[in-house]
């Protein structure tokens, strides 16, 4: 790994412990084995360096979405893939996890990565539930783009039940029930 690259992974798991203010240039230079100068040749400075870092962690989340968005199968059967892969649950989501944060959400550029996986994730969620209904494996009433916006819900829901619980459980539960009321939408 690059220095650059070892500067972006740092700031990435900085920015996970400690949030943006506790991010210090010092800590991701220490936590990089990188020298002082590194940070500035690479980038602008720390601000640059998040972006990156939260780019980073947007890009990871919208190729593992993707892995399963594109498995074979239905539409159902690829949201229910999505819905059910293996995650590490009580470290939360990376990229909603990041919506905590009120430094990094109060600029826009830094908050712009986020926004933008969300959208794309609720829309590529809900081109998924129109390619099922119009393949008659759901109810031609379900709206899509509401649907696709309250699975992403609940995902995130899970997360900070299951962060606030000390345990996976009420995850798992959020996403059985969200399964079970897209279940009782289809119609074979």
């Amino acid at each position: 790994m690059n220095t650059a690259d070892r500067l972006i992974e740092s700031t990435r798991a900085l920015l996970w412990e400690r949030g943006y203010v506790g991010t210090s240039p010092k800590a991701i230079l220490e936590r990089a084995g990188a020298g002082q100068g590194s940070m500035y040749h690479h980038f602008s400075g720390k601000r640059d360096l998040a972006l990156a870092a939260v780019r980073r962690t947007a890009q990871e989340m919208r190729e593992s979405a993707e892995e399963r968005f594109r498995s074979p199968g239905t539409g159902l059967e690829r949201v229910t893939a999505y819905l059910l892969r293996e995650r590490e649950v009580l470290k939360g989501c990376p990229v909603g996890g990041l919506t905590q944060d009120p430094d990094l959400m109060a600029d826009p550029e830094l908050r712009a990565p986020v926004d933008e996986t969300f959208a794309w994730l609720r829309e590529r969620i809900a081109s998924l539930l129109s390619e099922a209904r119009e393949d008659g494996a759901l109810d031609s009433a379900l709206d899509p783009a509401d649907t696709a916006a309250a699975v992403v819900a609940v995902l995130q829901g899970g997360y900070v039940l299951a962060r606030a619980a000390d345990s996976a459980e009420p995850f798992h539960r959020a996403v059985g029930g969200v399964l079970a009321l897209l279940g009782a939408r289809a119609t074979h």
